[in-house]
């Protein structure tokens, strides 16, 4: 009774092991963790309503997200961190279609928080920094900055 008590138990600790809490939360409240973002190259954009050419670049990187969403992760981030309600509805006054991250993930990419927008992170498979880009990025140039890796 006993072995089968403490198998019981072990099986539930490791399930709860498995659990973990995501590193990010998007908008809309969906769980991100930093391994999944990692699993393909990584762009982070960021951003802001006020700023012309992060309105300008909007459409390049719907279009990248939507074309390669099996090659490559795209998130971005308000610049102006306003409260989550404000967050989601300037994302959706700037019609992104991709994820925009509902808190500051400099931190944790180990990136610096950009001085000029539109700024955009390019990161390797596995969290490398490969780029830095700043002003309005076309899908060109952020696939070409991703080849440049090598």
């Amino acid at each position: 009774m006993k072995l089968k008590r403490a198998f019981v138990l072990t099986f539930i600790f490791g399930l709860l092991s498995g659990c973990s809490q995501p590193d990010f939360y998007d908008v809309n409240g969906n769980g991100i963790s930093l391994q999944d973002l990692h699993s393909k190259p990584l762009i982070v954009n960021y951003w802001a309503t006020w700023c012309g050419p992060c309105i300008k670049e909007i459409p390049e990187l719907n279009d990248l997200a939507k074309q390669h969403a099996s090659d490559l992760n795209l998130v971005g981030v308000n610049f102006d961190q306003p409260d989550e309600s404000e967050q989601k509805a300037q994302a959706d006054k700037m019609k992104i279609e991709f994820p925009v991250l509902a808190g500051e993930p400099s931190v944790a990419l180990g990136v610096t928080i950009p001085q000029v927008l539109p700024t955009t992170y390019v990161f390797a498979t596995g969290g490398k920094l490969i780029a830095t880009l700043v002003g309005p990025q076309t899908q060109e140039s952020l696939l070409k900055a991703l080849e440049a890796k090598d």
